[in-house]
């Protein structure tokens, strides 16, 4: 685990207080999880031990009861998606909804009946089109991760280059858009330095100088993380179904997807100015606003919940089952039926990796036994 703080059973002791107190860092919560995830390798499976699962046994062997106890304490009364249960020969990242189950790790078998799927669905991956100012549109390779726009040239983020000396490039006022499917993400970074993550299903639509009436103006569909480059001369504005966020240099994520309830924009870093007709917010540090056909509301978040397909993960802690269940449709290109039995109000927690095939999520979630799925192409039946 690193240093010799981290082989501690102090630091692990100070992992478990931060976890409940709402204060650990996304990764002090996986290296939580890993702790957990071996030490349950420890009850269970004798076999296979290296030096590096003894000096596991080592920090755990004290702690292992403690653990289990202070965690099923901590949130007795929420229904919750707990994170990484292991399966005998390899770790497999679970979701469990429910308080803790061990179910995947007591009863291996009790899932080889499940109506998953028969032809597993990949996950998404780094796709996008960009479509310039021409109306020419440009596939960009799914083998890099985002493109890099200069004033006279087009090219990945590895230095690979895709246009030169393109009229294109140039066309002042006209609008060039950046666009991913369901299933798709990538990054952009654009003349003056501003780099944007796309999620699936987003698109960015600016102009080639960037500039309009003194203010750097882009417009979002969908979701996307920004790191705006500070330019107090020019504010940055990002325009989204009818509102406008204003900055001059900080970290934000906007969620405008037409299926959510509202338009939220969480800031990390900085501060922004949310504007909706006539009225606005001005939001802090680890604050969302939440825009509901022009009333604003403001709210703290756990801004890990937000960024999590940034960082190439579903983190699900405290939000709603059905919330979750849009971010996984469109990362994995679905549509989510539910059936009547499906309540509204049961909420999520934990995390798994996005890189994992469907049916592992799904499998994840089916092991707390609360819910059920049945996968028919491209649709996924819900029910209890």
């Amino acid at each position: 685990m690193g240093t010799d703080m981290e082989n501690s059973n102090e630091y692990l002791d100070q992992l478990i207080d931060k976890y409940f107190s709402g204060t650990a860092t996304l990764e002090e919560r996986s290296l939580l999880e890993r702790a957990y995830s071996d030490a349950a390798i420890k009850s269970h499976f004798d076999e296979g031990k290296d030096e590096h699962s003894d000096r596991l046994d080592g920090l755990l062997s004290t702690n292992y009861e403690e653990l289990i106890l202070r965690i099923r304490s901590g949130k007795a009364k929420r229904i919750s998606l707990w994170p990484r249960i292991v399966a005998a020969a390899a770790a497999v990242a679970v979701i469990v909804i429910g308080l803790i189950f061990f179910k995947a790790l007591r009863y291996p078998d009790a899932l080889s009946g499940s109506q998953i799927v028969k032809n597993d669905i990949l996950p998404g991956k780094n796709t996008a089109t960009l479509t310039l100012a021409n109306g020419k549109s440009i596939v960009l390779s799914d083998a890099k991760s985002g493109v890099l726009v200069d004033d006279d040239k087009l090219s990945y983020n590895d230095g690979t280059a895709l246009l030169q000396h393109d009229r294109s490039l140039h066309a002042g006022e006209r609008s060039m858009t950046l666009s991913t499917p369901r299933g798709g993400t990538y990054q952009i970074t654009l003349t003056d330095g501003t780099k944007v993550w796309l999620n699936a299903a987003s698109s960015l639509t600016y102009t080639a100088r960037l500039t309009r009436g003194g203010q750097r103006r882009v417009t979002l569909n969908g979701e996307a993380y920004f790191e705006v480059a500070k330019d107090k001369s020019r504010p940055f504005v990002v325009e989204s179904n009818g509102q406008e966020i204003e900055v001059l240099g900080t970290h934000f994520n906007v969620n405008s997807y037409k299926d959510e309830p509202g338009i939220t924009t969480t800031l990390l870093e900085g501060s922004v100015k949310i504007k909706a007709g006539s009225k606005h917010k001005i939001i802090k540090p680890g604050e969302q606003a939440i825009n509901n056909s022009g009333v604003i509301a403001v709210r703290q978040t756990d801004v890990d919940n937000v960024v999590d397909w940034k960082n190439g993960d579903f983190y699900l802690n405290h939000i709603e089952f059905k919330t979750a269940m849009r971010k996984i449709a469109r990362w994995y290109d679905m549509d989510i039926i539910y059936d009547e039995s499906v309540p509204d109000n049961m909420e999520s927690g934990g995390w798994i990796s996005r890189d994992k095939p469907l049916s592992a999520v799904l499998k994840s979630i089916e092991s707390s036994g609360l819910v059920k799925f049945r996968v028919e192409g491209r649709k996924i039946y819900v029910m209890r």
